[in-house]
């Protein structure tokens, strides 16, 4: 029993910080990836020599298997946490709700607005980048704001200027 508990908890540390280490890399923490892969790997290679030495339980290698499910899981649920980046909040709004843009940079945040024309007549369209953690909370001012609003988020992976920019180096000063 205590081997099954070792390989589970040795798989899913060494799948977690795989999914961890591979999200990093691809936002672009290619240093802190690449610490995290040595530690990864010694990991990797101390359960699997543990599952390999107690092959002749069938059981040992299942918990291997299974507890990658687990680690991937862990991982993601990590990364949501750490909320790593940046992300841009558009949201498509009525006419009626242009003091939308206002209300939204009385509360700090760096608003682009320009005007559309959709299928039932004139929107807003509002862009908004910030840090990943704070993304759920500007989706909820947008939704108290106008409950209606068509509202998609997405990462950029690259972005020079702007009033996030600006705030960063305000606030260093």
């Amino acid at each position: 029993m205590t081997t099954l508990l070792f390989i589970l908890a040795l798989q899913v540390t060494y799948v977690s910080l795989l999914t961890i280490r591979f999200i990093l890399m691809v936002k672009g923490f290619r240093y802190i990836a690449a610490l995290m892969s040595a530690v990864e790997i010694g990991i990797y290679v101390i359960g699997f020599k543990i599952v390999l030495d107690h092959l002749h339980e069938p059981v040992n290698l299942i918990v291997y298997c299974l507890s990658y499910g687990l680690g991937i899981l862990l991982g993601t649920k990590i990364e949501e946490r750490l909320a790593l980046g940046f992300v841009t909040i558009q949201a498509v709004t009525n006419a009626e709700f242009g003091h939308m843009t206002d209300d939204l940079r009385s509360k700090g945040y760096g608003v682009t607005v320009w005007q559309g024309e959709g299928k039932e007549g004139s929107r807003w369209i509002i862009s908004v980048v910030l840090h990943r953690k704070e993304q759920h909370q500007l989706y909820q001012e947008i939704l108290a704001i106008d409950p209606q609003a068509f509202v998609v988020s997405y990462e950029p992976n690259l972005f020079h200027g702007g009033f996030l920019v600006k705030k960063r180096h305000h606030s260093a000063k």
